[in-house]
Parts: C-alpha cells; sequence; structure tokens
C-alpha cells in the first residue's frame, strides 16, 4: 500500500535550500545525520497532465508545489520573512498561484487549492 510521497529537491546550494525550507517557510523537519534534514510535510495530492497542449511541459517533467489555505495571509507572512516571489497571485481555475524562488534557482509554485 502505497502511504505517500517523497519529494527531492537537488541544489548546488542544498545547505541554504535547507535552511529556506526550515526557516523562511517554516516546514517541519528532522535531522537523519550529518545535516541532512528531512521535511515533514502533512498532505500531499498529485496530479497527471497531458502534454499536448502549447505551453505544456515536456512528457517526463515533474513539479513539486506547495499548497496553503489562505494564500494572501500566506504570502504576506512568508514576505515578512524575506521571501521574494517571481509574480502576483493569478487565479488559475483549479486555484489562485504564485511563484517564488529558493536557493539554488529553484524555482516554485504555492496555490490555494480549489478542489
Amino acid at each position: 500500500m502505497i502511504t505517500g510521497i517523497h519529494g527531492m529537491y537537488f541544489s548546488e546550494e542544498a545547505d541554504a535550500l535547507r535552511a529556506f525550507l526550515r526557516d523562511k517557510l517554516q516546514i517541519p523537519a528532522r535531522d537523519v545525520g550529518g545535516g541532512w534534514l528531512v521535511f515533514d510535510l502533512p498532505m500531499a495530492d498529485m496530479g497527471v497532465h497531458p502534454t499536448d497542449h502549447e505551453g505544456a511541459p515536456a512528457s517526463g517533467t515533474h513539479d513539486v508545489s506547495f499548497i496553503c489555505d489562505d494564500i494572501d495571509k500566506t504570502v504576506a507572512e512568508m514576505k515578512a520573512r524575506g521571501v521574494e516571489f517571481d509574480d502576483e497571485i493569478q487565479d488559475q481555475g483549479y486555484g489562485l498561484t504564485i511563484h517564488f524562488r529558493m536557493p539554488g534557482g529553484v524555482r516554485v509554485e504555492m496555490f490555494q487549492k480549489r478542489y
């Protein structure tokens, strides 16, 4: 039985990215030895999207997004902790989205879902 997913970011700035996730996004973490942090996320879901439309990512591409309950409040809190956003909140139909960058050049979507 599948009980969850394990995601992984690869970064030239691994220590800075770990600190960003822990300190800026305030995701709880366990040190599993040698400074390796494993982040405990409270919920996960996964979708599969077709690639047969203009602007779609290539087949085999994968993506990790962060979900929040109140995007306006969460963005304000994250900005207060020094997180810089690439764009403004946008209505995508499935939810409200915004993007930010993490150390190592990782661009991430955060969204408030509507499903």
